[in-house]
C-alpha cells in the first residue's frame, strides 16, 4: 500500500490560496513544495537548491500571499531574479496565486518603459518582481521604498551571481528592515552565494532536492512534436496502431481530463476520466472498468492516478507535458511493472522543448523523438489484426448461423464487394474527420472549436428535417433518464419539452433530437455542464449507422 501523499489541504492554507491553487489545476505539491512551504509558514529563512522547473516559484510564491494583506501599506514583498522573462512569469504566478486574495505583483525590469512602471507603483502594488539592475533605478528616484517589506526572495541567485548583480543585491538588502523573512534559490551553492546567506539570513534551514533517476530499464520513451490542437488526432492515431492494449493519459488539471475522455468518447473509443472531484464511489466504479477492460483509456490528473493498483498498463501517455522532471518519472513509472515491458509517450508543443530538455537531463531519461503513424499505416495495422481473428473465426467454425444470411447476400452482391462494404463498416472510424462526418470539431480541452449549424438539413445529422441530432457523452452507466435529458435541455437552453424528441440513451452516451435552429444554443448550454453528477460533452452526432451501431475497437 502506497503512503498517503501530502496535499496542498495538509499545509493549512486559507480558503483563498487554496481555492486559487485549484483554480490553476494544481492538486498536489512537487517535491520542492513539499520540502519548503511548511517550513516558510513558519516565517523561517530557507535556501532551496533546484532546477529550474520543479515548482519553485509557487513554492516561495504560497507561503507570501498568506503572509501579506491586501490593506497592508506598502511594497510588502519584493522578489529578485535576473532576467525581464523570469521576472514576469514569476510575477504573472504571483497574481494568479494572489487573485483572491485580491493581492497585485508587478514586475519591474530594464529595456522597457520606466514611466509606466512608476505609475503602477504610485498606484500601490503589494509585490514587486524586478530584476536588480531596474529595481536599483527605481530606488536611486525614490519611486519604490522597501522600507516594509517582510519578505525577500533571491530567485535563481547563483545566475544572478554570474550576471554580475552581486553588488545590487547586497544593495537592495540593505535597503529592506533587517526582520524581513529570507528566502533564497539557486541550482548551484557557490561560495558568493554562501556569502550572502551568512550576511543577510538568519539561521536559513537548506533544502535540497535532487533530480530524480529513471530506473525501468522496460520501458520506452518516445516524444512526439504535436500542437495543442493535433493531440486529439495522435492520441486516435496512437490508440489505433497499438490495436489493443490498456492506455493511462495524463492531464494537468480536472478539466482538461473530463474534456480529453469525451472528445475520445465521440470518436468511439471507449475512455473515461478520474480526477479529484469524483467520490470514491465513482472513482472505483471507472477503476472497475479500467481493470475489467470494458474502459481502455482512463484519462486521469496526477493526483487521481495515485494507488493505482494496476500492473498491467500498456501505455502512459503525457498527454500535458508534466510540471517537472519527478512527475515525469512517476507517471513514466505506472508501465514497466512487475518485469513487463511499456511504452511512454509525451506530447510535445513547440514552447515545450525547454521543458522536455530539462525532463531529459534530470531524470537522465533516454526519451526518442517518435513520428506519428499515418492513417494509412494505422488501416493496415488494425488490416493484419482483422485477419487473424476472421482466421480464428474460420478455424473455430464460430459463424455456422450466419452462412445462410452470407449466401442469401451473394446471391445480389458480389462476394468481394461484400466484404470491402464490412470492412468500410469496421473501419470508417479512421476515416472520420471531424464535421465532414457528422461530427463537431473540438479543442483539446473538449471545447467545441466551430459550428456547422448553418448546413441544410440535408447533411448527415441523422435526424428528420428541420431537427439536429446531437450526441452527450453520459449514458445509462451514470444513471442518466431521458427525464434528465429532457429537463436539462429546456431548463439550461430555454426550449420547450414537446420539442425535444429521439431521446436514446445507451451505455455511455446518449442521442437526442432537437429543432435545428436551437441545435446552437443547446450545445453552448449544455456542453461542459453536469447532468446526473456528470460532466458532459455535447455535439452534433454522426449519421445514423455510424456512433451508435458502431463500436471502433
Amino acid at each position: 500500500m502506497e503512503k498517503k501523499e501530502l496535499t496542498f489541504m495538509d499545509f493549512g492554507l486559507s480558503g483563498e490560496v487554496l481555492k486559487a491553487v485549484s483554480s490553476m489545476g494544481f492538486e498536489e505539491p512537487t517535491p520542492i513544495q513539499k520540502k519548503t512551504i511548511p517550513a516558510l509558514l513558519t516565517g523561517r529563512d530557507i535556501i532551496g537548491q533546484a532546477q529550474t522547473g520543479t515548482g519553485k516559484t509557487a513554492a516561495f510564491g504560497i507561503p507570501i500571499i498568506e503572509k501579506l494583506e491586501r490593506l497592508g501599506k506598502g511594497v510588502q514583498a519584493i522578489i529578485l531574479a535576473p532576467t525581464r522573462e523570469l521576472a514576469v512569469q514569476a510575477a504573472e504566478e504571483m497574481n494568479k496565486l494572489g487573485s483572491f486574495k485580491r493581492l497585485h505583483a508587478l514586475p519591474v525590469y530594464g529595456g522597457t518603459s520606466i514611466v509606466r512602471q512608476i505609475k503602477a507603483l504610485q498606484k500601490g502594488v503589494h509585490i514587486v518582481v524586478g530584476t536588480p539592475g531596474r529595481v536599483i533605478d527605481h530606488l536611486e528616484r525614490r519611486t519604490l521604498s522597501l522600507k516594509d517589506v517582510k519578505v525577500v526572495v533571491l530567485d535563481e541567485a547563483d545566475e544572478m551571481l554570474d550576471m554580475g548583480f552581486v553588488d545590487d543585491i547586497t544593495r537592495i538588502l540593505k535597503e529592506t528592515p533587517a526582520t524581513r523573512q529570507t528566502m533564497l534559490f539557486s541550482a548551484t551553492m557557490p561560495p558568493e552565494i554562501l556569502n550572502i546567506a551568512k550576511r543577510y539570513m538568519r539561521s536559513p534551514e537548506k533544502i535540497h532536492v535532487s533530480g530524480s533517476t529513471l530506473t525501468a530499464p522496460n520501458i520506452d520513451q518516445i516524444f512526439y512534436e504535436v500542437r495543442n490542437e493535433g493531440k486529439i488526432e495522435a492520441m486516435a492515431r496512437l490508440i489505433d496502431s497499438a490495436d489493443e492494449g490498456r492506455f493511462l493519459v495524463f492531464c494537468h488539471t480536472k478539466r482538461e481530463a473530463d474534456g480529453v475522455a469525451s472528445n475520445l468518447k465521440m470518436k468511439g473509443y471507449e475512455a473515461d476520466a478520474m480526477h479529484g472531484d469524483f467520490s470514491q464511489r465513482e472513482r472505483e466504479a471507472v477503476l472497475k472498468k479500467f481493470k475489467d477492460g470494458s474502459v481502455d483509456v482512463l484519462v486521469a490528473t496526477d493526483v487521481a492516478a495515485r494507488g493505482l493498483d494496476i500492473t498491467d498498463i500498456s501505455h502512459v501517455v503525457n498527454y500535458s507535458m508534466p510540471q517537472n522532471p519527478e512527475s515525469y518519472v512517476h507517471r513514466v513509472g505506472r508501465t514497466g511493472r512487475a518485469g513487463r515491458g511499456g511504452i511512454a509517450i509525451t506530447f510535445v508543443t513547440p514552447r515545450e522543448d525547454k521543458q522536455l530538455r530539462l525532463i531529459r537531463a534530470v531524470s537522465k531519461a533516454d526519451i526518442k523523438r517518435g513520428k506519428l503513424p499515418t492513417k494509412e499505416e494505422v488501416m493496415e495495422g488494425r488490416l493484419a489484426s482483422l485477419r487473424e481473428k476472421i482466421q480464428g473465426f474460420i478455424d473455430d467454425k464460430r459463424f455456422d448461423k450466419f452462412l445462410g444470411l452470407a449466401e442469401k447476400i451473394s446471391t445480389d452482391v458480389r462476394p468481394i464487394e461484400a466484404v470491402a462494404a464490412l470492412l468500410k463498416f469496421h473501419l470508417e472510424g479512421f476515416e472520420a474527420a471531424g464535421a465532414s462526418e457528422g461530427y463537431l470539431p473540438l479543442d483539446d480541452t473538449g471545447a467545441p472549436a466551430s459550428t456547422p449549424y448553418g448546413a441544410p438539413a440535408s447533411t448527415p445529422y441523422g435526424a428528420p428535417s428541420g431537427m439536429a441530432r446531437l450526441f452527450m457523452t453520459v449514458g445509462k452507466q451514470q444513471g442518466v433518464r431521458a427525464g434528465d435529458i429532457m429537463d436539462a435541455i429546456s431548463k439550461k437552453a430555454g426550449i420547450p419539452k414537446d420539442s425535444i424528441r429521439g431521446i436514446n440513451i445507451f451505455d455511455t452516451f446518449t442521442f437526442v433530437e432537437v429543432p435545428r435552429d436551437a441545435a446552437e444554443k443547446v450545445i453552448e448550454c449544455l456542453h461542459q455542464s453536469i447532468i446526473s453528477g456528470r460532466r458532459v460533452a455535447v455535439a452534433p452526432a454522426r449519421p445514423r449507422g455510424g456512433m451508435d451501431k458502431e463500436r471502433r475497437r
